[in-house]
């Protein structure tokens, strides 16, 4: 597997500065330091019409909202997004660039909610966060400005896993979802984790050290609500863009996931970066395909949202893959 070029410098930076991984620090000091490098990467802050901080309650608490409204009248169709950070690390501030960006492009309403960090609220308190959230926003929708019949969620590593397990749980308990956006996705903690050791790189022993504070029980792993993949039956599930990079340790497993989606009738498509690593969809400001892949999953959701196309799409990924049935 070759590095992209602009993967490799983005390595030999690291390396010579010695950044240290996030698996050998503090909690507080990979807090920190995961937000720096997310906010240096991500490129020009895009200003959006309206921004707000909200606070809704939630299964543990009060949770934090981030609402971005793009110019339009309500009702507007609207993503709820969970930033990544391996259910260790993030907050709502991780994914700023990416809701704002995304809130522009499609356009459309963004939502992100800060739902609690493992270890000190391990797993399901996500994934309830979560889904407790969806559920509000959709109850709340004329008071948010929310089109009900055009709610979708999304996210990116812990994110996409959160946004896979609650689509398993709005299958049954409501609300309605009309799409799935999984940027890199875990989706099977039951095994081994993929990939090498490099330490300049998101790496097999950084997901290993995600699971470790995420799941207090290891026989959680084998849990759909924290490995969708190994959930009985996809079926039913909102339509899905599923993005993975070549490099990186989580790739096999998200395109599995997109298999058994289009295998259980899903409306799946499958975008593949050759040569990229874990994080490059938020990092549009550093990979050229950051900025690819946003795009390319801003035409996915004006599409599920009913929205027309732009004019010209410049949002065709390195590799694309149409993945099962994508008529509805």
């Amino acid at each position: 597997m070759a590095l992209h070029p602009e993967v490799a410098a983005y390595r030999a930076a690291r390396a010579a500065a010695g950044t240290p991984p996030l698996y050998t620090q503090t909690l507080v000091e990979a807090r920190a330091a995961d937000l720096a490098a997310i906010r240096a990467g991500s490129g020009v802050v895009e200003p959006v019409t309206e921004v707000r901080d909200e606070r809704i309650p939630g299964p543990g608490g009060e949770l934090p909202l981030r609402v971005y409204r793009p110019a339009g009248s309500d009702p507007l169709p609207t993503l709820l997004y969970f930033f990544g950070g391996g259910w260790t690390l993030g907050s709502i501030d991780t994914a700023d660039g990416i809701c704002r960006r995304l809130a522009n492009a499609v356009p459309c309403q963004v939502i992100t909610v800060g739902y609690r960090l493992a270890p000190e609220h391990p797993f399901p308190a996500a994934v309830h966060d979560c889904h407790a959230a969806t559920s509000w926003i959709a109850r709340n929708a004329d008071r948010l400005g929310v089109d009900a019949t055009r709610l979708a969620v999304g996210g990116d590593s812990a994110g996409g896993n959160l946004a896979a397990a609650v689509t398993l749980l709005s299958r049954t308990d409501g609300p309605p979802l009309a799409a799935q956006l999984l940027v890199y996705p875990n989706t099977d903690q039951s095994g081994e984790p993929a990939g090498d050791d490099d330490p300049a790189l998101f790496n097999r022993r950084s997901v290993a050290w995600y699971r470790t504070h995420y799941l207090a029980d290891p026989a959680h792993a084998r849990d759909p609500l924290a490995s969708p993949l190994l959930a009985d039956d996809l079926s039913g599930l909102p339509p899905a863009l599923v993005i993975t990079a070549e490099l990186d340790p989580l790739c096999a497993e998200g395109q599995r996931y997109a298999e058994r989606l289009r295998d259980a009738g899903v409306a799946t498509r499958l975008a593949h970066y050759p040569g990229m690593i874990h994080g490059f969809f938020a990092m549009p400001g550093t990979f050229t395909d950051g900025r690819r892949a946003q795009a390319s999953a801003s035409a996915f959701l004006r599409e599920r949202f009913g929205l027309p196309p732009r004019p010209t799409e410049a949002d065709e990924p390195a590799v694309a893959t149409r993945v099962g049935r994508d008529d509805g």
